[in-house]
């Protein structure tokens, strides 16, 4: 099948052209946010970036009981319209108050905080909103395509950032994300309505322990939670990886940095295109890409120069989006759509919202013992993921399509 199908409905390459604008914005705000955390609010204070990430990525989990209803309850592209603007408004804010000079480290938490909340309503309502750009029968490749872009901008962003913040530093680059945000919500006000698929709204009022005991009662759902919530909680911290392998291993600077981050990302587009290809979301996969995970992350502790370890991240992006994608698809397709939006909150709350545990101890163990000590942290948590996947879904035939 075509890996671009999805493509062939004008919504949804609407809707692609400018998420990937938006997607190059966002990755140059947070690598300019935490190299500013880095190197000019801290001195080299891995535990910092990591507090950072904590409060970025922990609303997931606190505002759980409300984001996966809203998404189920209320309509989606009005949902994202709100959520995307407020997140535009936020850099803004944040990126006036760095080019005034006056920006502290708490600002940063602040702002950190604000952006992850909205963000906590923005991620479930966006997911599941692709199943009406698409419709059922291409959702699987819509989701891979969605990963492919972002992380597209993944590779792009970080490489564009790390050269604009040698030269005009980190304030510009907020303003260029506030005003990324504009693309999206273009394409939001061009959709052609009448087009748009049907949503499965939501008409239950108290919908979390719904999706509590639906994901409860399949086994394949709840490997993908356990999963997702070791990875994502102690595996995927990869600015604190590669910004303090960065500094403090190879000792390079902005640019180089931001390179990094684009070598994992051509990695991830790979990944992310080879599942685009694919169908439906397999169980043999989700597992493998837990061991892949595992594996590259110790490979990338060991490497001893810059190239060799940009090398090894391009394994890391890999195998990353290989695990991600077909998590989140399969979040999505072995759900029941009713669901759906509940589903996809818990996961992303499960697998975002173990941050605030993992990212500063994963900062903590890299002050303390080394950036590599960091990395090889994160490769244990996806060997114990295989391990937690395969007892889970011990009685289910590992090769087989779970719906």
């Amino acid at each position: 099948m075509s890996t671009f199908r999805s493509l062939q409905a004008y919504n949804y390459r609407l809707w692609a052209a400018g998420a990937l604008v938006s997607n190059i914005g966002t990755w140059m705000q947070r690598t300019a946010q935490d190299w500013m955390v880095l190197t000019e609010l801290t001195h080299h204070d891995a535990t910092s970036v990591g507090i950072v990430m904590a409060l970025q990525f922990g609303p997931q989990f606190l505002l759980l009981p409300l984001t996966g209803w809203a998404a189920d309850r209320f309509e989606r592209r009005k949902l994202v319209f709100v959520t995307q603007a407020t997140s535009g408004l936020l850099a803004l804010a944040l990126g006036l108050l760095t080019l005034s000079g006056h920006v502290q480290l708490w600002h940063v938490y602040v702002f950190a905080f604000l952006l992850g909340s909205a963000s906590a309503f923005d991620a479930p309502a966006r997911q599941t909103f692709v199943s009406q750009l698409v419709g059922e029968a291409h959702l699987g490749n819509a989701v891979a395509l969605n990963s492919t872009s972002f992380n597209a901008a993944r590779m792009i962003g970080p490489a564009i950032a790390g050269l604009l913040i040698a030269k005009i530093g980190t304030g510009p680059l907020f303003l260029l994300n506030a005003a990324s945000f504009g693309a999206v919500l273009v394409a939001l006000a061009l959709l052609r309505r009448d087009e748009l698929h049907p949503s499965h709204v939501s008409a239950r009022r108290g919908g979390l322990t719904d999706g509590v005991r639906h994901v409860w009662g399949r086994p394949e759902l709840r490997a993908v939670l356990l999963m997702f919530f070791l990875i994502g909680t102690f595996g995927i911290n990869f600015p604190i990886y590669i910004s303090t392998m960065a500094v403090s291993v190879f000792h390079v600077g902005a640019g180089q940095f931001g390179l990094l981050s684009s070598a994992m990302a051509v990695g991830s587009v790979s990944g992310a295109l080879l599942s685009a290809r694919r169908e439906k979301p397999r169980l043999a996969l989700l597992l493998g890409g837990a061991l892949a995970f595992g594996a590259s992350l110790a490979l990338a502790a060991v490497m001893p120069t810059y190239r060799a370890f940009a090398v090894a991240l391009f394994f890391v992006g890999l195998a990353t989006q290989t695990f991600t994608t077909t998590a989140n698809s399969a979040a999505q397709m072995w759900a029941e759509p009713s669901l759906r939006g509940r589903v996809v909150a818990l996961v992303l709350a499960v697998s975002n919202g173990g941050t605030p545990l993992g990212a500063p101890l994963v900062g903590f163990v890299a002050d303390t013992l080394g950036a590599r000590w960091s990395l090889a942290a994160g490769a244990a948590s996806g060997f114990v993921a295989l391990a937690a996947g395969l007892y889970v879904t011990r009685h289910k035939r590992a090769g087989v399509t779970a719906r």
